[in-house]
């Protein structure tokens, strides 16, 4: 393993940002299949990748996904050229065979036993959706990641019949530093965060 350079973790961390405006600069459907595939790599627990991703990128999505949101997020997502609706499949372990080939009867791990289903699939999506922020900021996107949004209604719109649920939403596409950019807020200190024993 290399480490990275400076420039590298400042596009990664120390100088990227959460966007709230954007510029009317599309995100192909390339780009963000190169996305998915940088993220996937990430690791979960006994690789069981519980995350699904909607890309909302039509005006129609869009309509469909805005009354579902908090009014302050809705010019966000209108703006953006994508909204990535970050989900869980609560069937993940179905999927465990083809992805812990070595040990292919973990999925007797997890069937069956709801609440470990459930910790599971929140615990490892939300770890993917870290991911997917940090995959988007190395491609040179930006990322607007929110969770003002009513999770019932987005589940019937985007998953109904389904196994998977909202986690939350993040909106990516070419960030506008010139408007609606607040301030870096303060982030605690080592010694106010971190024990080592």
């Amino acid at each position: 393993m290399t480490k990275l350079d400076d420039k590298s973790l400042d596009t990664i961390f120390r100088t990227a940002r959460t966007f709230n405006a954007w510029k009317p600069e599309p995100v192909s459907e390339t780009t963000l299949s190169a996305l998915y595939d940088l993220m996937k790599f990430g690791p979960t627990s006994a690789n069981c990748s519980p995350a699904r991703i909607v890309f909302v990128t039509s005006d129609a999505a869009k309509e469909k996904l805005l009354p579902a949101l908090m009014p302050g997020n809705q010019p966000k997502v209108k703006e953006a050229p994508v909204t990535a609706i970050i989900g869980y499949d609560l069937e993940f372990y179905e999927k465990i065979p083809e992805l812990f080939p070595h040990n292919p009867d973990a999925r007797n791990w997890f069937a069956g036993n709801d609440p470990l289903i459930q910790e599971t699939a929140f615990r490892n999506s939300t770890l993917q959706g870290a991911y997917f922020m940090i995959a988007a900021r190395s491609l040179g996107l930006d990322c607007g990641p929110m969770s003002g949004f009513d999770q019932n209604a987005v589940n019937e719109l985007f998953f109904a019949g389904t196994s998977v649920k909202s986690n939350f939403i993040c909106s990516i596409g070419y960030g506008d530093a010139t408007r609606d950019l607040f301030e870096r807020a303060p982030r605690l200190a080592f010694k106010d965060a971190c024990q080592i024993v």
